[in-house]
């Protein structure tokens, strides 16, 4: 008899146990916080936060790569066009007829258009204060530092989501089981299948913060790199267009002399 009451005893053990961990998922929390929105505001405003991070990390995610794909399979190209084009004007002409999102041509364009600036006004204050050297050297360093800012559009974003979402979710785990105490204390019950379920759902919160960040640091951390060698073409494309620009030889021709 003492048999069957303890194998009963623990049968019953056994199916709260496995109910208390049928509790834990992420759907039984979801229909938590729609049955009872009231006790679980905090949740539902960690739950909103990590959404919205996670779509924006997606799109700049998203945004970024194709950004970086166009680039790289027209920066080559664009660069060799245009020292290879034997007449200036034609190398410039080639330069405006490019896509917007294309930045080595808008850097040449605005080289071409301080040289040409400074032609123009020979003669006057402008040409006195500013030889043509420095006039194409101001317009380059403006032009690089436009285009690196653009290049650099988003990243603040994945940062910010990659450093903040594992601690809004942390937010929302502390509140999930200081609330779960609460119930927990003023119930009276503190048996594993009262305890498991509040607690688990309370981790999950943890875990969606873990999840949104770790896309968003890996991300800005490959496209950190990116932008860190597409800065250094810049700058080398910024020095020739210097050079021939405020002394008329191309790259190499001085070599080939």
């Amino acid at each position: 008899m003492l048999q069957e009451t303890t194998a009963a005893a623990a049968a019953q053990t056994g199916g709260s146990n496995a109910a208390a961990l049928s509790q834990m998922g992420f759907g039984n929390l979801l229909q938590e916080m729609v049955s009872n929105p009231g006790h679980y505001a905090v949740s539902w405003a960690v739950l909103l936060t990590l959404t919205l991070m996670s779509v924006l990390s997606i799109y700049w995610i998203v945004t970024n790569f194709i950004k970086n794909v166009r680039l790289k399979g027209t920066s080559d190209r664009v660069i060799s066009t245009f020292w290879e084009t034997p007449n200036a004007q034609d190398a410039i002409r080639f330069m405006e007829e490019q896509p917007r999102f294309e930045p080595f041509s808008k850097i040449a364009l605005d080289a071409a258009q301080a040289a040409a600036h400074h032609q123009r006004h020979e003669g006057s204050r402008l040409v006195e204060s500013l030889n043509r050297s420095e006039f194409v050297d101001r317009a380059l360093r403006q032009g690089v530092t436009r285009e690196s800012s653009r290049l650099e559009s988003g990243l603040t974003v994945l940062a910010t989501v990659g450093s903040t979402a594992p601690f809004v979710g942390l937010l929302g785990t502390v509140w999930g089981i200081y609330g779960a105490l609460i119930r927990i204390g003023a119930s009276g019950n503190a048996s594993i299948d009262a305890v498991a379920g509040p607690v688990g759902e309370a981790l999950i919160m943890t875990a969606l913060g873990l999840f949104v960040a770790i896309p968003a640091v890996l991300a800005y951390n490959f496209f950190t790199r990116l932008n860190r060698v597409t800065n250094n073409k810049f700058d080398t494309f910024a020095h020739d267009l210097h050079d021939f620009f405020a002394t008329g030889s191309r790259v190499g021709e001085v070599a080939k002399r």
